[in-house]
């Protein structure tokens, strides 16, 4: 029991690092338009970071607990994959490289996972279709942003630019909004989706049901039109949320830096098109159960906008640089879960 309140304490300490890691995602744009203040900015994100917990189900938590399965693992694999995934994110934040909190996430989780009981264990499938979306979630992201960008100034072309200008400020208060909605919506349930995942592992490795442990760790798999889908305890999402959403009010001003003004330069306008098409790519991919990087459909809306102005207006060579941190994520996570396993097992900390 013990080692699993630690693995729900590290995952909530994953999460509030998860906050202020993308805090850059859903206040980039608002700031470096100047629409608000940094801490204006970072209370109005949070605030909308808690209120996905009343719109969303728990699609992305599903999937995320079913990436291994958890009656061929145990708690010090979770434990490892936790801890690989916050060094990763710390060492990110801290050279300003905005990679993707979820795909770390999932690295370490099934780099250790490999580690204990080889490929078998984890489910390639879900892993595929999340990799896949290292390259597409950025690309419709972009799509998205770059046709809403082209809308807008078609229907504002007889518009007077000073008023226009001002509408998109206030603007901006909406679609940045929206995108933290999606951004609490789809993180913050990859967490409850490892928590989720932690309890059930007790649960077998010690061969006990639900009744025999606290109704507060009560999780199941229960099917639902002929399919599994995981059922947590109410404080789950509620503590996942208020994490994310406390993460996100220490702000995450390295990234804001490169994500504001090193990719290319945002007007209002601009920031309501990237922050609306990145929000309707969160809200799709929810739909579809598919965990996605909110880091990587931002970067892709904001370049979306950019292209706009042509092609020189985006600045490649951050991009590139962007990407390629993107592509090693996953492998570098897996690796670092991979080795702390190795080495807990072996001196047998835990």
């Amino acid at each position: 029991m013990a080692l699993l309140i630690v693995i729900i304490i590290l995952a909530l300490a994953f999460d509030l690092i998860n906050g202020f890691h993308d805090a850059a995602n859903s206040i980039a744009t608002i700031v470096s338009t100047k629409v608000l203040s940094p801490v204006a900015a970072v209370v109005w994100a949070a605030f909308f970071n808690v209120v996905a917990y009343f719109i969303f189900e728990l699609n992305i938590a599903d999937t995320i607990s079913k990436t291994v399965d958890t009656k061929m693992i145990n708690l010090l694999v979770i434990f490892c994959g936790l801890f690989a995934a916050i060094i990763w994110n710390l060492l990110t934040w801290y050279y300003g490289i905005p990679s993707s909190s979820s795909h770390t996430l999932i690295g370490g989780f099934s780099g250790a996972a490999i580690a204990f009981g080889g490929f078998s264990v984890v489910n390639l499938q879900i892993i595929a279709k999340i990799a896949a979306f290292i390259f597409l979630a950025p690309l419709i992201g972009m799509m998205m942003s770059y046709f809403i960008t082209l809308i807008i100034l078609w229907s504002m072309r007889r518009v007077n630019p000073h008023k226009a200008d001002n509408w998109f400020r206030r603007g901006q208060l909406f679609s940045s909004a929206a995108f933290s909605i999606g951004h609490g919506g789809n993180d913050a349930q990859k967490v409850m989706g490892i928590i989720g995942a932690a309890v059930l592992v007790y649960l077998h490795t010690n061969g006990l049901g639900i009744d025999d442990v606290p109704s507060w760790l009560h999780v199941s798999m229960t099917e639902v039109n002929g399919k599994m889908h995981l059922s947590v305890p109410v404080w789950v999402p509620f503590a996942c949320y208020t994490a994310i959403a406390s993460g996100t009010m220490m702000g995450g001003w390295r990234i804001v830096k490169t994500m504001g003004t090193k990719i290319t330069k945002i007007t209002p306008l601009e920031g309501v098109a990237a922050e609306t098409g990145g929000a309707a790519t969160l809200f799709l991919t929810e739909y579809l159960k598919i965990p996605v990087s909110t880091t990587h459909t931002i970067t892709g809306s904001v370049i979306g906008v950019g292209i706009t102005k042509g092609l020189t207006a985006v600045k490649w060579g951050v991009t590139i640089r962007l990407l390629w941190a993107w592509i090693f994520t996953i492998p570098i996570s897996a690796l670092l879960g991979a080795v702390f396993f190795f080495v807990f097992s072996l001196l047998q900390l835990i």
